[in-house]
């Protein structure tokens, strides 16, 4: 087979700095398809020959470079004459790659991950959120930490991937990091794409992911009952930080909102509605999708108690929320305080809104689902069926009464 191939080095005049030099590159074409690159080098515009593909003139300078060049040359031309002789496809991108190190064969798994962590991280606030970016990240970090700890080495490359790498990597987050099922799951699950892409780029053969299978479990969301809201309200905290917490806390479970949506909340997204009352209207952190709440009283009147004062008005913020983690570790001392034997945490707030004071008061699921800002109605599904597990309960507790009152049962019967 005859492969046309050859070898262009060339400047780009256009984009020659202040002292008038511009980066050399070489342009590998083989059978019409082309790969680029820079090789690292820059000369003078006016010392370069492009017709002959070097710096003109004996100076240290253009020796040097043509020199690099020809070293360049001889290494690309030996990478072709071994693909040819191991009978492997060769391509021009391939020749660029090899040259260059990053060959599909000796791709590294890690390197791939921290490529593609690079990228998410320039498309926050784009395209991804930053909590993606986040767990991506800290993803990356297990698997680093697995394979120092299966392989004893700091990388493996990624065609050694397989299903056993997998299931062990699925152990390891169980058993030694303490992660549970739909944690492990999740951080699988970002890695697959790693190796999605490894596939797609043809760096593997075959995605040993094919034949691994894994659900998320079922996870029951506990939520405040009206009375345990009521018990909250009415506790009186005599320090101050319980205080602004439980008040945050509380207008979430009447409002709906997540952490980072709460903490960013400003008078900018207080707003009148349809209606001619005040609404809450943002794009959630996490999906950029919209939420449209009314606000109840009770979130209103939470707003004016911290309308005055000084600091938020200088940072243009609603509400003085602390950190998320803050806010969990004084949630736990207000659950205590408050007899409440549920693990509070912040997002408890969310669920909360969702059921008792929105589903279980007739407010119709399509209506929760747009001010929660899901993006699917089966997300908000699911607090409509821990609603009939309630449901259930309440009608056990009315069949009971009914079979003590015999007169009642057989007037209906």
């Amino acid at each position: 087979m005859n492969n046309s191939f050859s070898l262009l080095f060339y400047i780009k005049k256009c984009k020659a700095d202040n002292n008038g030099k511009a980066n050399i590159y070489l342009r590998i074409t083989l059978n019409g398809q082309r790969a680029e690159l820079s090789i690292r080098r820059k000369v003078l515009v006016d010392k370069w020959n492009s017709d002959m593909n070097m710096a003109r003139g004996s100076s240290e300078e253009s020796l040097n470079i043509n020199r690099y060049i020809s070293t360049i040359k001889n290494k690309i031309y030996t990478i072709e004459q071994q693909y040819v002789s191991e009978g492997k496809p060769v391509t021009a991108i391939s020749l660029r790659d090899s040259y260059l190190g990053k060959d599909s064969d000796k791709r590294m798994l890690l390197e791939i991950f921290e490529e593609h962590n690079k990228k998410v991280n320039k498309l926050v606030g784009s395209d991804f959120a930053a909590g993606t970016a986040e767990r991506y990240r800290t993803a990356k970090k297990h698997v680093s930490e697995y394979i120092q700890k299966e392989y004893r080495v700091k990388d493996v490359l990624v065609k050694s991937v397989d299903h056993k790498f997998i299931s062990g990597f699925e152990y390891y987050l169980k058993t030694e990091r303490n992660c549970g099922h739909n944690t492990a799951i999740k951080y699988i699950t970002n890695f697959k794409k790693i190796i999605r892409i490894a596939f797609a780029n043809d760096w593997i053969d075959k995605d040993p992911f094919l034949h691994w299978k894994a659900k998320l479990k079922t996870v029951d969301r506990e939520f405040l009952t009206e009375e345990e809201i009521q018990k909250m309200v009415e506790k009186e905290l005599h320090t101050e930080r319980l205080d602004q917490v439980k008040d945050i806390f509380i207008f979430c479970c009447f409002t709906g909102l997540a952490y980072a949506d709460v903490k960013k909340l400003s008078k900018d997204d207080i707003v009148i509605g349809i209606d001619g009352d005040k609404w809450i209207k943002i794009k959630r952190t996490k999906t950029d999708t919209r939420s449209n709440i009314p606000i109840l009283p009770t979130a209103d009147a939470l707003i004016e108690k911290y309308a005055s004062q000084s600091n938020l008005l200088t940072e243009n913020r609603l509400l003085p929320v602390l950190s998320n983690q803050k806010m969990n570790a004084y949630l736990k001392e207000i659950a205590d305080l408050c007899e409440i034997n549920k693990n509070l945490t912040f997002h408890l707030a969310r669920h909360t809104f969702a059921t008792t004071v929105t589903l279980t008061n007739g407010v119709p699921i399509e209506s929760v689902s747009k001010m929660l800002g899901h993006k699917s109605l089966r997300t908000t599904q699911h607090y409509a069926k821990i609603l009939d597990r309630k449901v259930s309960d309440d009608m056990k507790a009315l069949r009971n009464k009914l079979s003590m009152n015999k007169n009642l049962n057989e007037v209906i019967i």
